[in-house]
């Protein structure tokens, strides 16, 4: 068994203060960047765009990733410390409403600009997982997010948090692991299969992959957000939708294929 009594403060100087998940956090979003540089180079895309247009969605995923954790998790929280708000650096990111909130960037770009970008969907969508995976290592350093208790020889006893020895399933780990490799697996997919799929293919294989692993993994979450008499945890609840979208979208692409096979 192991013992978490990391510090989640990298450096402190004066004002300067640069903690683990902050770093983590952009370490992700460069490695995300990098990745798609080379996949629109490859595809003949527009850089320009790219940065444009990633910037924009690293903001508005940011956001919808806040006020997801706001809204969905522990609203009493911050409707009474409302400044913590802003204080991402102190954790408390959503994916569900990251996902959302980089969805909602993608119809705003669109209304704004005026640039037709729903071809790139399918591209940028292949980084989130990177990017989720740098994340879940940075709630590990924030010791947030916490497993269920576990008898488990893996298990990790987060000593910030708990008083007494507890081991907990390091489900941040479990997290990381399952996206990174989630990120080979489309990744791989997508240089195999992307002239050969239509359009929005790989955003609804992400839709049903990334979230039905979620909805597995809060199993080993402690609770979050809904009471303990429920059923399922708010983030199973919140994963349903995504799932249901990406099983309908398959449904009906095999029913074409089907459909233009018999014909």
């Amino acid at each position: 068994m192991f013992i978490n009594n990391l510090e989640p403060i990298l450096f402190h100087w004066g004002l300067i203060t640069i903690r683990w998940y902050g770093l983590l956090l952009a370490c992700g979003v460069i490695s995300a960047l990098l990745i798609l540089l080379k996949l629109f180079k490859q595809s003949k895309y527009s850089v320009a765009l790219l940065f444009d247009l990633f910037t924009w969605l690293i903001i508005g995923g940011l956001v919808g990733a806040r006020l997801g954790e706001v809204l969905f998790y522990n609203p009493s929280f911050y409707f009474s410390h409302p400044l913590e708000i802003i204080f991402i650096n102190h954790g408390g990111l959503s994916s569900h409403g990251m996902t959302l909130g980089i969805l909602a960037t993608f119809a705003l770009y669109y209304k704004i600009k005026r640039i037709d970008i729903r071809k790139y969907i399918d591209t940028i969508v292949i980084s989130i997982p990177l990017l989720a995976s740098f994340i879940r290592i940075g709630n590990y350093f924030n010791s947030e997010i916490l497993g269920t208790p576990t008898n488990f020889a893996w298990g990790v006893w987060f000593q910030r948090v708990d008083g007494s020895e507890l081991y907990r399933h390091p489900v941040q780990i479990y997290e990381s692991l399952t996206t990174l490799g989630l990120f080979f697996v489309l990744y791989f997919v997508y240089k195999k299969y992307k002239n050969r799929v239509p359009q929005y293919f790989f955003l609804n294989l992400f839709f049903i992959t990334y979230f039905f692993a979620r909805f597995i993994l809060e199993f080993f979450k402690a609770r979050q957000g809904i009471d303990d008499t429920s059923l399922l945890t708010a983030g199973q609840i919140l994963s349903i939708p995504f799932i249901a979208v990406g099983i309908l979208y398959f449904i009906s692409y095999f029913r074409k294929r089907r459909r233009i096979v018999t014909t």
